[in-house]
């Protein structure tokens, strides 16, 4: 995957080492390296890690598609269920739309590893509102 610019500024995406692959409005694709950084101290990726991914993704793709409209978007609810561990290499996500309202959308994010074992899946719910 080749690192990309994420759309718009991400300061906790950037922060974290996203790096955004393949985006449409039915399917975003995004990585985090993994480094000591987003570790536990016992050497897991922080399930903080998995939020922080999945929020910037679904809150920064609604964005792209609201934004001509002259709407913000911006995390409303984050829900992330842990299945298995990530300890190297790198963790992938692919977030897809499940409902876009008026004023709020919901994703589905599925996790994975390098061996594509499914290892979290968030539901993320963003909300849709008037700039200003």
């Amino acid at each position: 995957m080749e690192p990309r610019t994420p759309p718009g500024r991400d300061g906790l995406g950037e922060l974290i080492g996203l790096e955004y692959g393949e985006t449409s409005p039915d399917e975003v694709r995004a990585r985090l390296e993994v480094i000591d950084d987003i570790r536990q101290p016992v050497g897991l990726v922080h399930g903080g890690a998995f939020a922080a991914m999945a929020e910037s993704m679904c809150s920064a793709a609604t964005w792209l598609s609201v934004k001509d409209d002259g709407m913000a978007a911006m995390g409303q609810s984050n829900s992330a269920t842990f299945i298995r561990p990530i300890t190297d290499g790198h963790v992938n996500a692919t977030a897809r739309p499940r409902h876009r309202g008026r004023t709020t959308w919901v994703w589905d994010v599925e996790i994975t590893d390098d061996d594509d074992r499914l290892c979290a899946l968030v539901r993320m719910t963003v909300a849709v509102r008037p700039i200003g």
